[in-house]
Order: structure tokens, then C-alpha cells, then sequence
């Protein structure tokens, strides 16, 4: 249930009641008829109108912007992979995979103190 006075923008016309959609509008006041399908009361400034409307019909405007933020890094990071020929970014992104990790094998031999400092800078610069 959303809160009043909640910013909200018009997503679907279920019942096809002619309203506004991708309209933003306020949530006014419930409607509690148990009788009755709609949930809000909405406000829609642009119509200058009040609309009732169920709850499928309208979604908080911060839920439809971080909705789309995703979507567009989502298609940043997979032109960044193509552009840089990564394919297990590629792979990582748009299927799902698991990176595979390379397992360097122990060598029964024991690091100088050397080779582990610049074992471990090399690490860290990737």
C-alpha cells in the first residue's frame, strides 16, 4: 500500500477509464469499499482531474527511475565489454555466468620475499 501524498506516474488503463498514462499524479486518499476494484484516489495535475485507480495501474515514480538507471548502465557496461573485446564481462552481464577464476598453482618451492612484494603489487594493480 502506497503512502499518501506519494509522487506516482500512471503505468496501465486496465479498465480502460480514458486516463493518463505515463502521467504523474498524487495518491490523494484510499478507497476502502470493499466493494470496489480501485485502491487510490489519484491526483493528476496535468488533467486537472482526479482519477480512481487500482494499485496495478501505478508505480512510485523513484522505483520507475531506478528501473531505467539499470537499464542504462546494464547497456553501459555491455558496450564497455564490446567495445574492449572483455568477454567474460560480456558473458558476466548479459547471461549471467560465473567468472571462472584461475587457480595458480602452489609450487612446492618457497617464495623469495621479493617475488611475493611483487607477486602481491601485481594483484593489486589489477
Amino acid at each position: 500500500m502506497l503512502k499518501l501524498g506519494s509522487k506516482v506516474v500512471i503505468i496501465a488503463d486496465q479498465y480502460e477509464q480514458n486516463l493518463p498514462v505515463g502521467e504523474y499524479g498524487y495518491i490523494i486518499a484510499y478507497d476502502r469499499n470493499v466493494d470496489n476494484v480501485f485502491d487510490y484516489v489519484l491526483r493528476v495535475p496535468a488533467a486537472n482531474r482526479n482519477f480512481l485507480i487500482p494499485d496495478e495501474d501505478v508505480e512510485l515514480e523513484e522505483v520507475l527511475i531506478q528501473e531505467e538507471v539499470d537499464r542504462v548502465e546494464r547497456e553501459a557496461l555491455i558496450d564497455y565489454a564490446l567495445a574492449t573485446y572483455n568477454e567474460e564481462l560480456f558473458n558476466w552481464i548479459v547471461k549471467g555466468e560465473e567468472v571462472q577464476v584461475e587457480v595458480e598453482s602452489t609450487s612446492s618451492e618457497s617464495q623469495s620475499k621479493e617475488d611475493f612484494i611483487r607477486q602481491v603489487n601485481l594483484k593489486a594493480w589489477i
